[in-house]
Formats: structure tokens, sequence, C-alpha cells
């Protein structure tokens, strides 16, 4: 039985209780709750949540920061690239061939992993369609390239920065930020072929990694996030068709958004490079926490928006272009992580840390998710296509818009204990564990789920390459997941 129908069973109606002022009472907090609308208006309100430039404006198209009423506030204390992730010590930078998708291709994994993470792309019918069309704008040439030599008259970085944000939003990115590019967020190297070559299946499985050292590192990062889609998650498990298929279409939009954002930065004289789910030379997590839109969460490889969640995909560009840059952001996320626990009650593969602190990282304080577990689990995944269950279940993710719901973002940035109650309301009306059937718009084919792990192996051993990739300047170019 399902939360949502338990809870008719005892009365309680959650989406029309949302809708009267009975719900403020019930949810026994602050006398200011009486008076929704001043809390919902809370975060925009309050100075320290507008960004404040000598215009007055985030951008013209969106004149102010949008944080869902989160009570949000600039990181003074460390305005390195972790933001309020305490750093103890030197980060270093990673390989990409060590992250777990490409642990999984050298068969390090196992070999149901391994088979699995070959098969994705076809069980189901709408992620193929996406990966492809991911994969026609990955390679190197679509990401970068010389600028025009003749530098075009811009205006100053602030008014620059306006206008790349409004920019961003008419490619129709969802949430946007402006960062100082941290060395560490680029990979000490990539791997060569690239990993997109290996799951597409263009080289010879067998084919040995190498590496290539990053060397067109530049001073500044663009982020822009795709938000994906709320109804789509409420009927979705989490590790369904759709956990595959919502991450692939935002990264395709993101994807579309970042090469054309590099490419018009070049037009106008500067270097720009577009880094997406096809061709990464970023780690992106590090790069949102710079552009001020997140923290790191209890996921570890994860930064969580104010208003969205983490339930988004980004891009990025990286350019010389001068721009003034955001500031890393608090909102009280690490008191929430700690008290929450939520994503890793719900962890399908049981990967995510019950640790009530964080502990030390490559440098950093953080909260240490089993990266091997979660990517057997997605990537063997014979349920579903692979998974987005923290996603689903996370209690910044997973809420429609209304005054209640921004009250309830504002009273869980505010500390532990009201953390602890935001979270005992998530449960008291099954957000994030529900699966609300009139949402559920796509077709399910359970029957593509299962996949023969000796005869993929078999088949992905003995085919022939489908592309030659050479060069690392190939790098995603025949497809990408």
């Amino acid at each position: 039985m399902s939360v949502n129908s338990e809870n008719k069973e005892k009365g309680i109606s959650r989406r029309g209780f949302l809708k009267t002022g009975v719900a403020a009472t019930a949810m026994g907090v602050m006398g200011a709750i009486a008076a929704p609308a001043k809390i919902a208006n809370a975060a925009v309100a309050s100075p320290s949540l507008d960004y404040q430039t000598t215009k007055g404006q985030w951008s013209k198209l969106r004149p102010k920061a949008n944080y869902g009423g989160a009570s949000v506030r600039y990181v003074e204390n460390n305005d390195q690239w972790l933001g309020t992730t305490k750093i103890v010590g030197k980060v270093k930078q990673t390989n990409e061939k060590d992250a777990g998708f490409a642990l999984a291709v050298s068969g390090e994994l196992g070999d149901k992993a391994r088979a699995g993470l070959f098969t994705t792309l076809f069980r189901h019918p709408m992620a193929l369609p996406f990966a492809s069309a991911i994969g026609a704008v990955s390679g190197i040439s679509m990401l970068t390239g010389e600028p025009n030599p003749h530098k075009l008259p811009i205006p100053d970085p602030e008014q620059m920065s306006q206008h790349i944000k409004d920019f961003a939003y008419y490619l129709r990115a969802d949430e946007v930020g402006i960062g100082n590019m941290p060395d560490f967020a680029y990979y000490e190297s990539n791997m060569e072929p690239p990993l997109a070559a290996y799951l597409m299946q263009a080289v010879p499985i067998n084919t040995p990694f190498g590496k290539v050292p990053i060397t067109d590192k530049m001073p500044y990062v663009i982020c822009m996030a795709v938000e994906m889609h709320l109804e789509t998650w409420l009927g979705s498990t989490g590790y369904d068709a759709m956990g595959v298929t919502q991450s692939n279409r935002c990264y395709h939009a993101a994807a579309n958004a970042a090469i054309i954002m590099a490419s018009y930065i070049r037009q106008l004289g500067y270097h720009a490079r577009a880094h997406h789910f096809g061709n990464y030379e970023v780690l992106i997590p590090p790069c949102l926490i710079a552009c001020g839109m997140g923290e790191l969460t209890r996921t570890v490889d994860t930064a969580l928006h104010p208003r969205i969640g983490f339930r988004h995909k980004t891009s990025a560009v990286t350019t010389d272009l001068p721009l003034a840059t955001d500031k890393p952001i608090d909102f009280g996320l690490q008191d929430f992580c700690r008290v929450c626990k939520k994503c890793a009650d719900n962890c399908p593969s049981q990967a995510i840390s019950f640790d009530d602190d964080p502990v030390p990282h490559n440098g950093y304080l953080r909260w240490n998710t089993d990266s091997k577990k979660c990517t057997v689990f997605r990537a063997a995944n014979d349920e579903g296509v692979s998974c987005g269950r923290c996603v689903k279940v996370c209690p910044w993710n997973s809420k429609e818009d209304s005054w209640f719901h921004e009250a309830g973002l504002w009273i869980g940035s505010k500390g532990e204990n009201a953390s602890k109650l935001l979270k005992g309301i998530d449960d008291m009306f099954g957000y994030g564990t529900e699966q609300i059937e009139k949402y559920k718009w796509w077709l399910e084919y359970p029957e593509l789920y299962k996949y023969d792990v000796e005869a993929t192996l078999k088949r992905i051993n003995s085919a022939a390459p489908a592309a030659t990739h050479g060069t690392h300047g190939t790098h995603g170019a025949s497809g990408a997941l």
C-alpha cells in the first residue's frame, strides 16, 4: 500500500490540507506561521539574500535570486570552493578514470555491473534518444575553439555578469550562477579513450585507459542548472525507467545551453569551454558551490540548491570573460543533513552514510557515501534503470510551489531543531516515499529491465569498434551517457 493511500485512510488529505490555513496550526511553530505570507516572503524580503550589485539586481529577466523561501546567507568564514564544508588539509584533484562508471567499465565492480552499464541505454526506449542527442553535441569541436580575434566591446564585469545570467535564462536554464573557477574542481586528467567511447561501444571494451592532462584552465565558471520534472518524480519509484530518463532529459537541455553559451562568449572574443555530461573536464558539485548555487549534501557528490534541491542536472562553461562572481552560500544544509538521513534510510544500495557528523576525506569534511555500492546498483539494477531514489526522497527536492512549502524551507534552514521539525512533517505526509499514480504518464517496459550478463559480456568483448577515438579531441563524438 502506498503512503498516499495510507494517509487517505487515516483521513489525511495532504494536498487539500496544504491549501488551508489549518496547515499552519498543525505545524506548531512560531507565531509568525499564522501569517503565511510573511514567511513565504521572508527570503525575498531579507537583504542578506539579495545579490547586492551596484546595479541592484540579479539580472533583468530575474531581478532577485530565487531561493524558494530558504533563509540564505553568504559564507563569510570560507570563501573557498567548498563553501560551508570545512577544509582540514590539502584537497587533491581526482582523475576521471577513478569515477564510479569508469570503474564499472573496467570490470573492477564485477561482471553484472559491467554488463548492466552497457545495457543501460537499451532498457527503456526513451533512454537512447536522449543519449544520442547528447552524443551529437559532445565532440570537442562543439565544446571549444579559438575565440574571435577581434574582441567586441563589453560592459563592466558586473553588468556583464547580469547579461550572462539573462542569456542563461533565455536558453531555458532554471538556475544560474557565476564563480571563481576552483583549481580543485578540474580533473587532474581525463580518460583516453573517453568514457563515452566505451559506453557507446565505439572502442574495443578491453582497451586500456590512458590519461590526458587538463591544460586549458580558466579563471571563471558559469553553472546552468535544468530542473527535473517534479510531478514525474512524484509518480516514479525513483529507480524505475524514469530514473535515467529524467537525468538524460536535463543533461541534454543543460548541454545545449552550455554549448551555445560558450560559443557566444567566443564570438565576443574570449576563451570559453563548455562542460556537460557528454564531455566534462570539471567536477560539477564544487563548481556549483563556487557559483553560490548550493551546499554539499549527505549524498556526497551532489550540491543542493535552496529552491530545487539536487533535483537538477547542470552544465558549466569555463571562461576568461571578465565577470563579477557570486559567493558560496549557507542555508543551514549541514545542520539539516546531520539530522535528516532520509536519503540513507531509503537508499536501495545502502550506500549512504548514517554518521551524525561528516568525516575527513581528501582534505575536507564530508559524509562518505560508498560510491562503489552506489555505482553497482545504478549499473546493475534489473528492477528498473539506474537510480534516483535519493533525489526523490530528499525533503528539499519533493515539494510543489506553495506558501506552505516555502515556509517549510525557511524553517529547515534555521538549525538542527527546526530541521528535525521539517523532517517530521515531511514523514507525516509521506513526501518522497509515495507514488502518485495520476502523475505516472510514461510507459513502463519491465521486461526490458532484465539482461543476460554472460551474453552481454560476450557481445561487447567480440564487437568491432563502431568508431575510432584516436585522441582526446574526439571525446564523446560518437555518443554519450
